[in-house]
């Protein structure tokens, strides 16, 4: 899986942290339905591991699935057992060294300029600054831009539809969002209002948006 690719086009990782696995399946499945073609289930959501081999088995061998919080070489040998084909984590450590060497693009979380410079050996495709919001917004991704203008950065944390778009105006390669988008539809919740907030993100991070 191309990785780089994937988010300069789609330009939106829906996380996935539930507490009801048979829900987080269909949600899964509704964002999937509605063209949210990045998913991720972090391996802290109740069952996750099966949530992602069943989720593999309804969408097939091809479409792109991650495993988030991918912390251990334990989790990363589990998560692609699972089916996952991409790895997330929130820190740069033994996860993204890993998910890399078994093959799995990864998604690699930093905050600092030091930790930027110190992913690209580690092998991450892209990285996530995490957590966005705490770190200082789109103006941080902005300063970033500056000594950083290739890197691929995915800010996660706090990104609600407003932040999306500004985000992605400062410079984001795509953006990462788990309870603004997903709401408490992996707990259970409604998957109408699931469709509703997904097409609504979906208008935010097509490139044709004014």
């Amino acid at each position: 899986m191309d990785l780089r690719a994937a988010l300069a086009a789609h330009r939106l990782v829906a996380i996935i942290r539930g507490t009801d696995p048979d829900a987080s399946v269909r949600t899964v499945l509704a964002l999937a339905e509605e063209g949210v073609e990045l998913i991720e289930v972090s391996l802290t959501g109740a069952d996750a591991l099966s949530v992602i081999e069943q989720a593999r088995k309804e969408l097939g061998p091809d479409r792109p699935l991650g495993a988030g919080t991918v912390l251990t070489a334990d989790d990363a040998r589990a998560a692609q057992r699972a089916g996952a084909n991409f790895a997330v984590t929130p820190a740069l450590g033994e996860g993204v060294v890993a998910a890399h060497e078994l093959g799995l693009p990864v998604l690699a979380g930093v905050m600092t300029p030091t930790e930027i410079v110190a992913a690209r050996p580690l092998g991450a495709a892209a990285l996530k600054i995490f957590p966005a919001a705490e770190a200082g917004g789109p103006a941080y991704l902005k300063a970033l831009r500056g000594p950083f203008p290739d890197e691929l950065f995915v800010p996660v944390g706090g990104v609600d539809e407003a932040a999306a778009r500004a985000y992605l105006a400062a410079g984001a390669t795509a953006v990462g969002v788990g309870s603004p988008l997903i709401g408490d539809a992996a707990d259970g919740g409604s998957l109408t209002a699931l469709r509703e907030r997904a097409r609504a993100f979906l208008t935010v991070v097509r490139k044709d948006t004014p």
